[in-house]
């Protein structure tokens, strides 16, 4: 047996390949969407990709089914529950085994974090007693369990959703042999969950012991758990759980990498695109063209630029020449794949064209401290997620966490504001949003709330 994990750090997403290497027949499972890499693997080794399956409709990026069955011409699994899809769909039914030579997959039905979602029990050879692992997608994390809130599965509720979810993996997983290896599709750091841990794979014992989720209690005491304190999903999610579901364009890398001088960017920024600049903080407050919105192009970028770009919206780039192609096939795996350009030579073009910019307003918090002694002090806004809070709040703060930010706007006081977040980097994101939104008067604590607790320390 093949068994290949391909980790996306940037949305905390798992993909697998499980191959028989006798017969060379393989499957991939969860894919993201630029499959260069599966096929380079599935091409060295003389692998044959005849089928991909999905655990369920994912919300937090777009799978890469469709783009593996255009190159491969591999079938595309779901589970027997899974409804809409606008292209082929081989219906997996729970219980069916799927042979690819010895090497032996049994499909295993884990409603709850979707009504479709499934788990993959992998057998290395067709006549064994206990899995190898079993693949458990977002119903079963390391540490968690998959939430049952997200707008993923339109038409059933957070309370059905999570009883399902109850059975799934205090009935069927945790009723498999402690033995067997954990592999999920998510770990820390994505919001399909709030308690993911940074390890990659585990045991059914070891989650048995550890996950407060698998440890035995009643249905009800399972549900406030679960949904309790989960982190705000980014506005993206709906249109990806859609789109995941539709026979959608396949994902054109090149197609997107238009270099534009300043004259064609702004003319396209004047017909509506808008503008991401994906600059550090500190670049970008030193001066950026108005109206752009920061998101740097680190860490979690797509997750965050999902959370403030509108799906479907033209999209204009500025970074730097070398990272071009990275910000786009990051933008591309979450569905926004609507880039119609980026700036050439962002330095020279700005030094051209010294009317369209501006500078952003950056407090150390020294600085922060002097503004909130002033008559009026300007208005305090957290963007961290809600658990955060825990940690502690600067007082007087007004709370909207930065994935709800775009849709909670008029929330936001008129006159001068002061973000904040835990380092600084979503809160220069969050300003920006402010900023291109109206609001004149915008800085952000450099730093974030740490910056805050270490100098109240040290007071």
């Amino acid at each position: 047996m093949l068994f290949t994990q391909y980790y996306l750090d940037c949305l905390s997403q798992a993909s697998y390949l499980i191959a028989d290497e006798g017969t060379g027949r393989a499957v991939i499972v969860d894919p993201r969407r630029d499959i260069s890499e599966y096929l380079a693997d599935a091409n060295e080794r003389g692998l044959r990709i005849e089928g991909v399956i999905n655990t369920h409709f994912h919300a937090d990026f777009i799978s890469g089914h469709l783009e593996l069955a255009a190159q491969t011409g591999a079938w595309i699994g779901y589970g027997q529950r899974a409804s809409g899809a606008e292209f082929p769909v081989r219906k997996l039914a729970d219980g069916e085994r799927i042979s690819l030579g010895d090497v032996t997959l049994q499909i295993m039905e884990t409603p709850g974090h979707t009504p479709e979602s499934i788990s993959i029990l992998v057998y290395e050879h067709a006549g064994d007693e206990v899995a190898y692992g079993v693949l458990t997608g977002d119903a079963l994390f390391i540490g968690d369990v998959g939430r049952p809130d997200l707008l993923a599965s339109l038409g059933v509720t957070a309370d059905e959703l999570g009883r399902m979810l109850y059975d799934s993996v205090q009935h069927k997983l945790m009723a498999l042999p402690d033995d067997v290896r954990v592999f999920p599709a998510h770990g820390a750091g994505s919001a399909c969950g709030k308690n993911l841990s940074t390890e990659r794979q585990s045991t059914i014992g070891i989650q048995r012991l550890t996950n407060y989720a698998c440890a035995p209690m009643s249905e009800d005491e399972f549900l406030a758990l679960v949904t309790e304190g989960q982190p705000s999903a980014p506005g993206y999610f709906g249109y990806d759980a859609v789109l995941n579901r539709k026979e959608r364009g396949l994902f054109d890398l090149a197609g997107h990498l238009r270099a534009l001088d300043a004259e064609a960017f702004l003319a396209r920024r004047a017909d509506g695109a808008v503008v991401l600049d994906t600059r550090d903080p500190q670049e970008f407050a030193a001066g950026h063209l108005r109206g752009s919105l920061n998101v740097p192009a680190d860490g979690r970028f797509a997750e965050r630029a999902g959370m403030v770009l509108e799906p479907g919206k033209d999209i204009l780039v500025v970074a730097a020449e070398e990272n071009v192609e990275e910000v786009v096939t990051r933008l591309g795996r979450i569905g926004l794949d609507t880039v119609v350009g980026y700036l050439r030579e962002p330095e020279a073009a700005f030094a051209g064209i010294p009317g369209e910019l501006a500078r952003a307003g950056r407090l150390t918090v020294t600085e922060l401290r002097e503004v909130l002694g002033r008559t009026p002090a300007p208005a305090l806004l957290d963007v961290r997620n809600t658990g955060e809070l825990a940690g502690g709040v600067i007082e007087g703060a007004l709370h909207i966490p930065l994935a709800e930010l775009p849709r909670r706007l008029g929330e936001v006081p008129p006159g001068p504001v002061v973000v904040y977040c835990a380092g600084g980097t979503r809160s220069s994101i969050a300003a920006s949003v402010l900023r291109s939104a109206g609001h004149a008067d915008v800085s952000d604590l450099i730093g974030g709330y740490g910056a805050w607790e270490q100098a109240l320390a040290h007071a």
